[in-house]
């Protein structure tokens, strides 16, 4: 008798929840009425052969970027929800809630150093001007002057003055340079070094990571020698964070070229009020964690997909 009034819960609920009956409808075929039926599926619950979860993905979100802020003992982290795991889509969303933090916490006074890329760019698409005053705008790396891609390094700039009302300071020398000495040259420029200090000095940075390997802006740009790649791929590079690029612990993975590249230091991110990277997507999951691991962000900003897959890695 008891497996018979099971069977009635199971064949009521299966008609209401997997075959979408109306409870009307369900009372006819079964030739009972209608309250009937409402309390069969109210006893289906109540026994355990139906169970109701309510999923809400921005209860989801939050939950993965508390879990990422606690692993990588981050200032803050925000996990962006995106309906499929697509490039355009991630640069987007990103580029979406990566504004909104930003002008929420811009304040006067302040000295915001950029890097370059796409997803910056949709970060400044998305930026709507701030009432701020005495704001500082600073390019944090050299530029890519023979790249077939568009790195929207002015595009970046000028947007981000126009958004706080102030006029951009930029650093118009190349990312990477043959030989050391030349690099030194570069530097010793007094306005060049000027545009560095203030780089130094930001206190919010903003930066994305470059994808490793044949990928890379640099690479196709051809400011590398044979040599470098080489000794790029063998030291297992994960990608770079404003020209420099790092292991998947965070380290240069190559010094050599690291002492030819002009911009930021490294070392110098860490010690940023924020420290922002804007990252996603599934070819970029190694260098952010490299990046996380090395400390050089207190802030990432981020979609779903790359959180869970960052919080699956080990070290």
């Amino acid at each position: 008798m008891a497996d018979e009034r099971i069977l009635r819960l199971v064949e009521v609920a299966k008609m209401y929840y997997q075959l979408d009956y109306s409870q009307q409808e369900i009372a006819e075929k079964l030739g009972i009425s209608r309250p009937t039926v409402s309390r069969l599926l109210d006893q289906a619950i109540q026994e355990g052969v139906v169970h109701i979860k309510i999923i809400n993905p921005a209860e989801d979100v939050q939950e993965l970027a508390m879990l990422i802020k606690e692993k990588f003992q981050l200032k803050h982290c925000i996990v962006a929800q995106i309906p499929e795991y697509e490039n355009e889509l991630i640069k987007e969303k990103l580029g979406e809630v990566s504004a909104d933090y930003l002008y929420e916490i811009v304040q006067s006074g302040d000295t915001i150093g950029i890097t370059w890329g796409t997803t910056l760019y949709q970060l400044v698409k998305k930026l709507q001007p701030k009432n701020v005053k005495d704001v500082t705008i600073v390019q944090l790396n050299g530029g890519v002057s023979y790249s077939e891609s568009n790195t929207y390094a002015s595009d970046i700039m000028n947007g981000l003055a126009n958004s706080f009302h102030t006029t951009p300071h930029f650093l118009p020398v190349p990312a990477v340079v043959d030989h050391i000495v030349v690099k030194q040259a570069i530097v010793a420029d007094r306005h060049v070094k000027k545009i560095l200090e203030l780089g130094k000095q930001a206190n919010i940075a903003i930066f994305t990571v470059g994808e490793p390997g044949e990928q890379s802006t640099l690479m196709h740009a051809g400011y590398f020698l044979e040599s470098d790649v080489e000794i790029l791929r063998s030291n297992k590079t994960v990608g770079d964070i404003c020209s420099r690029f790092i292991d998947i612990d965070g380290q240069i993975s190559h010094e050599a070229l690291n002492d030819r590249t002009i911009g930021i230091e490294l070392s110098h991110l860490t010690e940023k009020e924020y420290g922002i990277l804007i990252a996603g997507g599934n070819t970029k999951i190694d260098g952010i964690y490299g990046a996380l691991n090395g400390r050089h962000a207190n802030v990432l900003i981020t979609d779903q997909y790359t959180a869970k897959a960052l919080l699956e890695m080990r070290g």
